[in-house]
């Protein structure tokens, strides 16, 4: 595996400057030798190639680490049931992959490379066949809208009720969401923004300063009765109930959905751990959950909040970038730390946390976009 990973890798150098063309040849191709696959995909295809590339991206990095390699594309393959793909599906994929990536590459592309691609994929797709035929969950769950409440112009945070059969998740995983009334087979993304619960409630929080499809949807035209569709839940940034360090959790604008779930399972069980919390934004009027947290600290006295704004100078409380206030609160050495927030927050806070010497074990992050 070492050697095909080292081919991957080095043949992807080829073709990762022109990603738009590889996914255009790829569904071009796929579609000619399967027309009845385009119903699987929204009407507007834009981004969904980014999707995919960055799904081949992420496989890519994780074939050094055979457990993480097996455990992202078993989950890959339950959560692309939503999407209806079935296993007489991931031949054509893979046709059309290979197809792809020997166009965009050109002369630079080699016998060696095109075996290391094909065994790769024969592998990606036997995991991800085995995650989808292991999994009895429902493809995705139809959800009721219950409750919608904006936050300015561009922040909603809304609820949610799984119907039919419980949606199971941990504190800090996120789910992807369709919404068929308004945009038909485009998911996205959303982190859970509380713990499990007994009701089957789940809480968003979704930023749109823009007319992104889904998210501004969610923000601007979903409504208390509206049906949604979830699926499965995924990611890693989950605690460790095993681990006696104390807890940094680290939050910019809507990244504070998967930390404040984590702090309401702490809430539940935690006695001994001491938590603290980082909430930024750029102005104070952006912090829409400040006040939940300050509750959460008046009951527990194991927990603390520290708020800060970037370009607010009437705010009363820290000033600057999150990463930077994280910084000065320092060292972080022996904590557990959870990082939610953009992508550039996020790589800032980990350039903080690496000064500091935190184990890489010890870190576990999320990134969010406009989307």
């Amino acid at each position: 595996m070492d050697n095909v990973a080292r081919l991957l890798k080095e043949s992807w150098t080829l073709v990762e400057e022109d990603r738009e063309r590889l996914s255009g040849h790829f569904y071009a191709r796929l579609f000619l030798l399967d027309p009845d696959l385009r119903q699987l995909f929204p009407v507007q295809m834009t981004g969904q190639g980014d999707r995919l590339l960055e799904a081949i991206i992420t496989a890519i990095h994780t074939l050094d680490d055979p457990e993480g390699f097996d455990e992202f594309l078993r989950g890959l393959g339950r959560d692309h049931r939503k999407y209806h793909v079935a296993d007489q599906h991931y031949a054509t994929l893979g046709v059309a992959l290979l197809d792809a990536l020997r166009s965009t590459a050109g002369d630079g592309w080699n016998l060696e490379y095109d075996q290391a691609w094909r065994d790769a994929y024969a592998a990606i797709a036997a995991k991800m066949m085995a995650g989808a035929t292991d999994d009895d969950n429902p493809p995705f769950w139809h959800a009721e809208v219950l409750t919608h409440e904006r936050h300015g112009s561009d922040i909603a945070v809304l609820t949610c009720r799984a119907l039919q059969h419980p949606l199971p998740w941990r504190a800090g995983q996120y789910v992807s969401l369709e919404l068929p009334r308004f945009h038909p087979r485009v998911w996205r993304n959303y982190s859970v923004a509380n713990a499990p619960n007994d009701d089957n409630v789940l809480e968003f929080h979704v930023r749109s300063p823009g007319a992104g499809w889904v998210s501004g949807a969610l923000v601007r035209r979903v409504q208390p009765g509206h049906l949604l569709r979830l699926a499965a839940p995924m990611g890693s940034m989950t605690l460790d109930r095993s681990s006696e360090r104390d807890i940094l959790c680290v939050a910019g604008g809507v990244g504070l959905a998967p930390i404040k779930a984590l702090v309401e399972e702490l809430a539940s069980y935690n006695r001994t751990r001491w938590v603290h919390v980082f909430y930024g934004a750029r102005h104070a009027t952006d912090l829409y959950g400040l006040a939940g947290l300050q509750e959460l600290v008046g009951a527990h006295p194991w927990l603390s909040v520290t708020a800060a704004c970037s370009d607010d100078s009437d705010f009363d409380g820290e000033l600057g970038d999150i990463p930077d206030v994280v910084a000065r609160y320092g060292p972080w050495t022996t904590h557990d730390c959870y990082v939610s927030g953009s992508a550039q927050m996020v790589r800032s806070t980990l350039r903080v946390l690496a000064a500091d010497e935190v184990p890489p074990p010890n870190i576990r992050y999320d990134t969010f976009g406009d989307i």
